[in-house]
Parts: structure tokens; C-alpha cells; sequence
């Protein structure tokens, strides 16, 4: 193996030729992709995106002119993005911690924002890592104050809650098909919705806001090609690691985590030739799940005995797709020693969000302070294990090894 041999650390597709053929193919309908999702939801609507963060900011233009109520509430630990889209569609950012041990809403202080403020108009509500929340109870809340609930389904395709896919729960949702994210164009998104009334004010907006990119679509269908290239194991490391390195050697930790975002993000529109891409790939997503859900188990059973670390698991009555497992120590500083030894591995070992969402310098205008003791721990206390199509038993084998040393 190459002594640049890096494992990514989510479980993104592995792009075949034939992937890269079908980018040729001009006999494909314009839809095919958006068909393809609304088949595999089992919804009215589907509009591909740019990106994911494009779809939710799409979202909120479309329902602004519903409400004049202008809060969004978001979980504290969440993709900086998402307080960008919101504040670039002209709405303010509400902040509601997390629950200590997973990545769902602290119910109690989510209610409690919902009742004292007349100004919510949506709940984004984050099935993050794949693992669907407790949707029934965040709409029980919603409910009481009809407010809108957006699904951020960016790291859930697949993933079901007591039998229904993801995405079909709220009012509207929204996927990421961006590089590293499963199903990927590279950079692409998806808005979903189950009521057809939606449909076409979502139309509307897209059609007012969503203009042609020629140039960047160009940029993104080389991107795409390089994409096949440099994802695998001997490759990765020069587009993956090597810009970590250069970014922290410059001192900026954010960008080395590529977790440094601005609101100038671009939403035109996608394709062609990346939704036949898309298209291509879509049958693999099934199997592609399956595998992710084999690995989590080998890493939970290997996991089981060691004291101070607790897996997030799905709930009984969901089904996850676990583009990585996270996993909680119950002691910060051994969780901070994994995480520099474990990465030497190359193995995939990394973590979910460098902060919660109020503690990101570039977002304290944007979200402003807010009170979230259990986001910030999860921040401080999580690392993530691949499941990548690369990752291999011998490889999970000697991650949990090092995890058991290290504990």
C-alpha cells in the first residue's frame, strides 16, 4: 500500500466509469434524478440543487412570503452553513441545544423557545449522521404554534423513522449530494416536499432566483472526473490531506477542517449531464447503506467493552445510515488523545463539527450568543470511525485496537 494511503472518513461513493460515462449520454430526460428521488421517497415534489445549503436557502425564500415571522430555529450542533443560508434568506437564527448524549433537540428547551417567542417560523429539524431524531416529538411542539418543520436530511438519505424515509416527515426537507456525502454530483442538493400545495411556489422561487452557470457547471463536470480519480485510498491523501496540512501549517485550523464558510455560496442551477451522473449511481444506494450498517455493527461489537465511550446509535424505531459512527468519551482529554493518535492511523478517524454553532468566530454576528452546554460537549467529546466502501475489517481491527489502548 502507498505510504500516502488515507481513508475517507465518511462513507461516500465510489464513482465507476460508467459514472463517468453517463456524464456523455444527451438522450436522458431533463428530470431523470428528480425522478428517481421522488420514486425512492414516495413524494410529490423533488428539485435537484446546487447544493444542500442552496436547497434549504431556497426553502426559506419560498415560505417568507407565507408568515411574517422571521426566526428560525436551528440545533446548536449543526453545519455552519445552515445559520448562513438562514440569515442570507433574510431570517434571524434561534439556537436550541442539544440533548447530552446524541444529536437530537433538547425537547424541553425546544418547547420552551417555541411557546415564549410568536415570531418561530420553522424548525430545522437535523437527522445528523444519518441518525433520524425524534421527529414525532419536534412535531408535536411544532404543532402548537403551526410552525413549519424543514427536515435537513444533508447526512440521512436512506434513513427511516418508524418505517418512513427521512424527508417525508415535515413539511419540506432538504439532502446534500456534495462530495464525500453517498449519493454525490459532487456538489449538488435536493428539496423534497409531501404537500403538493408547495410544489409550485417552490417553482416559482427557483425559477425568480435559479439562473444558468455555464462556466461553473463546466468546472464542476472536471471536478467530477477528478473526483473519480483521486477517491481511493492511494489518491486520497493529496486532495484530502495535503490541504489540512497546508491550511494548518498557515494557522487556520477552520479551513484545515474545511469547516470555514461564507454566505456567498452560489445556487445556480445544476446539469444535464451531473443529474445523469446522479442517475447512474442511484442503484448502488441501497447496497451502498447496507454496507455502511455491517461496518457499524463490527465496530459496536468490538466496542462493547471498552469503559468511557458510548456509541450514538439509532433509536429502536428508526433506521440510520451511518455515513460514519460517532462515538462519545466520557472524559474530554482522553477524548482529545484519541482523536491525534487515532488520526496517524489514516484510517478515516476524524469528527463531526469543530464547535457548536454559537463558538465559530465568523458566525457571532449571525447567531449571537445562546446557552448550549451539551452541543459544546459533543463537540469536545466525539470522534468519528469511517465506514467507507474502502475501510476493511482488518482496518476497523486495528481502529477499535488503538480505541481500546488509548481508554
Amino acid at each position: 500500500m502507498s505510504i500516502f494511503k488515507e481513508i475517507p472518513p465518511t462513507a461516500g461513493f465510489p464513482v465507476y466509469t460508467k459514472d463517468i460515462f453517463s456524464l456523455f449520454k444527451i438522450n436522458n430526460p431533463p428530470g431523470i434524478l428528480e425522478d428517481d428521488f421522488k420514486d425512492y421517497l414516495g413524494v410529490p415534489y423533488a428539485a435537484v440543487t446546487y447544493s444542500g445549503t442552496a436547497a434549504l436557502y431556497l426553502i426559506l425564500e419560498c415560505i417568507k412570503e407565507v408568515s411574517p415571522k422571521r426566526s428560525i430555529i436551528i440545533p446548536a450542533f449543526v453545519c455552519p452553513l445552515v445559520p448562513l443560508a438562514i440569515t442570507r434568506a433574510g431570517f434571524k437564527v434561534k439556537v436550541c441545544d442539544t440533548q447530552r448524549d446524541n444529536f437530537g433537540f433538547d425537547l424541553e428547551k425546544l418547547e420552551r423557545i417555541c411557546l415564549d417567542d410568536e415570531d418561530i417560523l420553522a424548525i430545522v429539524a437535523v437527522h445528523l449522521a444519518g441518525i433520524p431524531i425524534d421527529i414525532d416529538s419536534v412535531k408535536q411542539i411544532s404543532g402548537k404554534k403551526q410552525i413549519f418543520i424543514i427536515e435537513d436530511c444533508a447526512q440521512s438519505l436512506g434513513a427511516e423513522y418508524k418505517g418512513k424515509k427521512v424527508g417525508t416527515l415535515g413539511d419540506f426537507a432538504f439532502f446534500s449530494l456534495c462530495r464525500g456525502k453517498g449519493l454525490t454530483i459532487y456538489e449538488g442538493g435536493l428539496i423534497v416536499t409531501s404537500n403538493k400545495e408547495f410544489a409550485p411556489r417552490i417553482d416559482a422561487t427557483i425559477k425568480y432566483l435559479v439562473k444558468n452557470n455555464f462556466i461553473s457547471e463546466g468546472l464542476k463536470i472536471l471536478e467530477l472526473i477528478g473526483y473519480w480519480i483521486f477517491y481511493r485510498p492511494r489518491l486520497f491523501w493529496f486532495v484530502f490531506k495535503l490541504p489540512q496540512i497546508f491550511w494548518s501549517l498557515q494557522g487556520n485550523n477552520l479551513k484545515s477542517m474545511g469547516e470555514y464558510y461564507t454566505s456567498g455560496f452560489s445556487i445556480h442551477k445544476v446539469s444535464a449531464p451531473r443529474k445523469s451522473f446522479g442517475h447512474s449511481a442511484f442503484c448502488r444506494l441501497e447496497h451502498e447503506i447496507e454496507e455502511q450498517r455491517k461496518k457499524v455493527l463490527y465496530y459496536q461489537e468490538a466496542l462493547r467493552q471498552i469503559k468511557g465511550i458510548k456509541p450514538i446509535k439509532e433509536n429502536p424505531y428508526s433506521k440510520a445510515t451511518y455515513p460514519y459512527l460517532t462515538i462519545i468519551y466520557s472524559d474530554i482529554n482522553k477524548c482529545r488523545q484519541a482523536s491525534d493518535s487515532l488520526s496517524n492511523l489514516r484510517l478515516g478517524v476524524s469528527m463531526v463539527y469543530a464547535s457548536a454553532v454559537p463558538d465559530y468566530d465568523y458566525l457571532k454576528k449571525t447567531v449571537g450568543e445562546a446557552e448550549c452546554p451539551n452541543a459544546r460537549r459533543l463537540a469536545k467529546s466525539t470522534i468519528t470511525l469511517s465506514t467507507s466502501t474502502f475501510m476493511k475489517k482488518s482496518d476497523i481491527d486495528a481502529v477499535t485496537a488503538k480505541i481500546k489502548i488509548l481508554s
